[in-house]
């Protein structure tokens, strides 16, 4: 993989409870809307789960997540391919955090703060 090494961490607070939070992080109908215009491999599941792998593309870049561990409050991925890493999610009633840690050429702490900014924009919307 070419690259540098990056990390980044980001917590922000957010107008919505633990369940909603939970269901923008882990329901691919609700994370595809608010990932937009990253797109992601068809048919998965209605809600990720461990041991779930599957594929992100932005733009000609494919990135592979493997999902390692899932529950009310975490999710954990393991990244490969444009990203050589992992991605953690921890949650709560109005509060989020994303922990990314990897080797790639693509710039992660810019890209992680667009995603969680985002995903607070998406979860102040009116449910529909």
């Amino acid at each position: 993989m070419l690259g540098t090494f990056q990390r980044s961490h980001l917590r922000i607070e957010v107008n919505a409870t633990q369940e909603h939070i939970q269901a923008s992080l882990v329901q691919p109908s609700q994370f595809c809307r608010w990932l937009w215009p990253q797109r992601f491999s068809q048919g998965l599941p209605s809600e990720i789960c461990g041991g779930l792998s599957f594929t992100s593309y932005l733009g000609p870049i494919e990135i592979h997540h493997e999902v390692k561990q899932v529950n009310d409050h975490s999710l954990y991925m393991v990244l490969s391919g444009g990203i050589d890493g992992f991605h953690e999610w921890y949650w709560g009633d109005q509060w989020v955090q994303s922990r990314l840690e990897g080797v790639s050429a693509l710039p992660l702490n810019l890209g992680q703060s667009l995603v969680v900014a985002r995903l607070r924009q998406f979860l102040q919307q009116p449910a529909d």
